[in-house]
């Protein structure tokens, strides 16, 4: 299921620079969507360890049912199936888990032994509108969790369906789908739209910085009024800087 990948790891690795809105703000030009409910989550998301900023990757998915035993027994190689389903797909990848259970939590499939191996299979981090568990092992680990809270035990959670579409936090996401989230959630970015994500980003974040940001701060000396005549300005600058990079016929 997974789509043909446009972007380079260079390309993913400057994308990880910025935060999440950024992303969001290049996205919206090239789409020309005037909300975000296309792209991001629609319920709130915990990123658990902020101190390891953003993460970008793509979509592998799994369903997990930790409150029903009956899968270890009809799928008895679920797990080893889905390892290899990880090991098959090229990173950097993000795992996102819909947890079947919600809104309840009985166990997490997340803690310090599967963070170990999913790392070792080119995975970064992962999305789950479940629980995690041992948040400090797997921080060391390396494997950044947004999730829905803690939990103490595993239960009885494993593989009971992979390479599928998911549902997490209100947004749907397909194997492949070029994910960037941090601590204000995520954005999920489809294969048609991912070309030129890095160059809108760096765009819109740039022409921020010129026109009102700058207008913003250069105030020493200054009456209100001028302020407010200097920001109006930089405020029309940056809706032309827009206009002009992004309704080029086909550019993007």
């Amino acid at each position: 299921m997974n789509a043909p990948r446009s972007l380079s790891l260079s390309d993913l690795l400057q994308l990880k620079r910025w935060n999440t809105p950024t992303i969001y703000n290049g996205w919206e030009q090239i789409t020309k969507q005037d909300h975000c409910a296309d792209a991001v989550n629609l319920e709130e998301t915990r990123d658990f360890m902020p101190q390891m900023g953003p993460m970008v990757g793509y979509a592998v998915t799994l369903k997990v049912e930790p409150s029903n035993g009956t899968h270890r027994k009809t799928k008895p190689t679920a797990n080893a199936d889905y390892r290899r389903y990880l090991a098959s797909v090229p990173g950097p990848k993000i795992v996102v888990v819909q947890d079947m259970d919600k809104p309840r939590v009985i166990g997490s499939f997340w803690g310090e032994v599967n963070a170990n191996v999913h790392k070792a299979l080119g995975c970064v981090g992962t999305i789950t509108d479940g629980a995690i568990r041992d948040v400090d092992e797997m921080t060391n680990a390396g494997l950044k969790a947004i999730a829905r809270r803690l939990c103490v035990g595993h239960a009885a959670v494993q593989a009971v369906e992979f390479n599928c579409d998911v549902e997490v936090f209100g947004r749907k996401v397909s194997p492949g789908d070029l994910i960037h989230a941090d601590k204000h959630g995520f954005i999920v970015i489809r294969p048609d739209e991912q070309a030129g994500i890095l160059e809108a980003s760096r765009f819109m974040d740039t022409n921020e910085c010129e026109t009102v940001i700058a207008a913003a701060r250069n105030t020493v000396g200054l009456s209100y009024d001028e302020i407010l005549a200097n920001m109006a300005a930089a405020s029309a600058q940056f809706a032309k800087n827009a206009t002009a990079k992004f309704q080029r016929g086909g550019e993007w």
